[in-house]
């Protein structure tokens, strides 16, 4: 009995394990499709994601590559980046195909919602950077150069420079959704994040200042969204009000 018990859960985890690769491998096809697709418009796109710094360059400055590979590297990791936000809606479709069948029904009815809001409020994080923190950031630091100082930016380093910002206020613009799953589980009450409101404005302005620009411009531009979505959790928190407890649910 206990080797028939012990034979089944085997066979039960490697049918997991075969599922999980056969979804990872669709969601990568899709990815890598979306690539070829967008790959012929590759130095458009990435054209696009410099024009907030190309705008406040002076006359005929303009970007540099200090790699050989740069000019092609630098577009295509652009490029596949499009690519996996596009084909995001297909990703995370595969990743909720596999984990729904596991989940209470209490559960479920949680997890689609964050999952949408999660990719929503993460896009709406990026633009705001792109649009109105970008150019306040480049306007200052082309302002300050010295004299005799040309701003030339090299096209990798300002990917990476991109890349980490679009992912600190992408993350930052998730507090919303953080809180309501924290109340929703049952993590943490609403008094007790209430309570902690202190500690969070100083974390914000924490937090500004290390993935920030060094102007305090920018700092408060990721500092007071934080706080100000954090106090959005809270409101919204209420409304969804904490989710049943374990034995709730088994019941």
């Amino acid at each position: 009995m206990t080797d028939t018990t012990e034979g089944s859960a085997q066979e039960t985890f490697i049918s997991h394990l075969v599922e999980l690769r056969d979804r990872l491998l669709r969601a990568i096809i899709a990815v890598v499709v979306v690539m070829l697709a967008l790959f012929p418009w590759a130095k458009d796109i990435y054209a696009i994601l410099a024009k907030p710094l190309l705008a406040v360059l002076p006359a005929g400055a303009s970007m540099i590559a200090t790699d050989v590979t740069g000019t092609f590297l630098v577009p295509l990791k652009v490029t596949a980046m499009a690519a996996f936000v596009i084909a995001l809606p297909y990703v995370l479709w595969q990743a909720w195909a596999f984990v729904a069948p596991g989940l209470y029904q209490h559960e479920k009815r949680l997890a689609l919602p964050v999952i949408v809001s999660s990719v929503i409020f993460f896009l709406i994080g990026m633009s705001f950077a792109y649009f109105f923190v970008f150019p306040v950031a480049f306007g200052f630091f082309a302002g300050y150069a010295p004299d005799g100082v040309q701003m030339m930016t090299d096209i990798d380093k300002y990917l990476s420079f991109v890349l980490t910002m679009f992912i600190a206020f992408g993350l930052t613009f998730e507090m919303p959704v953080v809180v309501i799953v924290l109340v929703r589980l049952r993590i943490v009450t609403i008094e007790k994040l209430r309570a902690a409101r202190s500690y969070v404005i100083v974390g914000a302005f924490v937090i500004g200042a290390i993935f920030t620009p060094p102007d305090v411009i920018s700092q408060l531009m990721l500092a007071i969204p934080l706080w100000l979505l954090f106090e959005l959790g809270l409101v919204l928190a209420r409304f969804v009000g904490a989710g049943p407890t374990r034995a709730e649910a088994d019941a």
